[in-house]
């Protein structure tokens, strides 16, 4: 059933756009069974479901932290994270910077924007970003990387409302590239769009589109 959801999904997805199949709550069979698929980018939203799962699948797997990410988790991922999606204060940025330093990575990031309706939803207005990226704090951190934006869409079958929310996170991410990356050729990244609105999200610049109950079907929130 993996594989058969895979070869659709894939169909759907242009070049330059990233699959990356978010297997929270999922067993490593089911995440082999994409492996073997080809697919290598995999996305967690906890800890330490992410840490058990790195040890005991191929190494080649490109760990993506998706969720909200308390500061003193850093250091468990700090390792082998291969970009961590969900970053929503200068606090949280200054530690993964702390941890990357003791494992002598640079770890890539991307800022994480609040576009949603819904207040539940974590991330950065426009504003805190900017202070965030013109702090003295931020211009001393040599061991992260931030190469994009995420953000998430009201959970709502309207459409248009949707698209409005990922064109808000383009405009967003167009006005830091010009503002603050200009030239820099790895801020490139906009992760926006899930199972129900990843199509929507591509016609709006997604280059990395957060997909899961579509390709292993619906999670078991038991294992929350």
């Amino acid at each position: 059933m993996i594989q058969e959801n895979l070869k659709r999904i894939t169909a759907t997805i242009p070049d330059g756009v990233t699959l990356l199949a978010v297997s929270k709550t999922k067993p490593c069979s089911d995440i082999m069974e994409a492996y073997e698929f080809g697919i290598r980018d995999f996305g967690e939203n906890k800890v330490q479901e992410m840490t058990s799962k790195y040890e005991a699948l191929p190494k080649d797997i490109r760990w993506h932290l998706i969720g909200h990410l308390q500061t003193n988790k850093v250091k468990y991922i700090a390792p082998f994270v291969h970009l961590v999606h969900s970053v929503d204060s200068l606090k949280l940025l200054a530690e993964i910077n702390k941890e990357a330093v003791k494992c002598n990575r640079v770890i890539s990031c991307l800022l994480q924007f609040h576009v949603a309706s819904e207040e539940t939803k974590f991330g950065l207005l426009y504003e805190e970003a900017v202070q965030l990226l013109e702090s003295d704090l931020y211009k001393q951190m040599h061991n992260v990387n931030i190469c994009g934006v995420m953000g998430m869409a009201t959970n709502t079958d309207d459409a248009s409302q949707v698209r409005r929310e990922f064109g808000c996170l383009k405009q967003i991410f167009d006005d830091l590239k010009q503002s603050y990356f200009s030239g820099i050729s790895d801020f490139k990244t906009i992760s926006m769009g899930m199972s129900d609105d990843y199509l929507i999200a591509i016609e709006e610049g997604s280059t990395i589109v957060r997909v899961g109950s579509s390709i292993f079907g619906e999670r078991d929130y038991s294992k929350q």
